[in-house]
């Protein structure tokens, strides 16, 4: 039998593992998750400054219309990040400062679209984190059917309702739900790193310690030769 279009039962992330994952950069988790689950650069915080995290309600809409994001307000949780593939399309606005005020009064935790907004000044008064592929004034239909809890596609990442989402001015990770968790010792140790590393620099040493290995090993510098 096939699936409803709206699944509105589904285990999310917990928001204690939410709270701890939320602390780290979404480059360190990407880097700890081996470089993979980082949506594409195309997608964006609407401005610098905001940041997001929380687990994924996933939206898929057909381009242009937003009818299935309004139900999705109705049913998503506080602490959800809204998710939606809206496939890219930039020739109308999926939600505006209407939708998005309603977000915040909801209690979610942001919104990412695989589409366009609108009312970006609004937005951004509001101080409510939105990540999308752009802005347009052309406002959508609300016409089409879609589906609401299914995995959708957006930036080239699957993202399955109930996983890890975090944003920042570098953009978009998703971690697997039952994946996180156990990142996040990896992700502690590569912070620490890094701040160590970041000290050694500050007084003088700035020379990769593994460059000259690599440079070996792809061939650049003889074994025993220096730059």
């Amino acid at each position: 039998m096939a699936l409803p279009n709206i699944l509105k039962s589904f285990e999310r992330v917990s928001p204690d593992i939410v709270a701890r994952a939320a602390r780290f950069q979404p480059a360190i988790l990407a880097d700890v998750a081996g470089r993979r689950g980082a949506v594409h650069g195309r997608i964006k915080p609407l401005r610098p400054q905001m940041k997001l995290a929380g687990p994924a309600f996933t939206v898929e809409v057909r381009p242009g219309d937003n009818l299935m994001i309004h139900a999705a307000l109705a049913l998503a949780q506080p602490g959800d990040v809204l998710v939606i593939d809206g496939k890219g399309d930039q020739t109308s606005a999926l939600m505006g400062a209407i939708m998005m005020n309603a977000a915040r009064q909801r209690g979610l935790a942001g919104v990412v679209m695989d589409g366009a907004v609108r009312d970006s000044l609004e937005i951004e008064a509001l101080d409510f984190p939105v990540f999308s592929v752009g802005t347009n004034p052309n406002g959508p239909t609300k016409e089409v059917a879609g589906r609401i809890g299914h995995p959708v596609s957006i930036g080239g990442v699957t993202v399955n309702p109930g996983d890890f989402v975090s944003g920042d001015a570098d953009g978009l990770v998703v971690v697997e739900r039952e994946k996180i968790e156990s990142l996040l010792p990896l992700a502690a140790h590569k912070e620490e790193a890094e701040a160590r590393r970041i000290a050694q620099i500050r007084e003088g040493d700035t020379n990769a310690p593994w460059l000259a290995a690599a440079l070996v090993t792809a061939g650049v510098l003889m074994e025993g030769e220096v730059l």
